[in-house]
């Protein structure tokens, strides 16, 4: 019954994110379904192993909710 149940109950979304140094290398990659505490971490799309220790390629960064929910109301007018 509890396997049945588990099925139908929302599972929480996790997100990536990746700790950068004062240079913008990547340092190291966590999910997780909030922000990590501390400074340094940016969400980003995706995790991939070989961006460690080099510098995070802009296009890897997710946008800020922000300028998400700002285009889709200008779309709207």
């Amino acid at each position: 019954m509890r396997l049945l149940v588990s099925l139908f109950t929302p599972r929480p979304q996790h997100r990536s994110f990746a700790l950068l140094d004062r240079n913008g290398r990547c340092q190291a990659f966590k999910q997780c379904s909030l922000q990590p505490m501390g400074e340094g971490w940016v969400e980003i799309e995706e995790i991939r192993l070989n961006w460690l220790n080099q510098p995070l390629p802009a296009s890897a960064r997710v946008q800020p909710l922000r300028s998400r929910a700002r285009g889709r109301q200008l779309l709207a007018i």
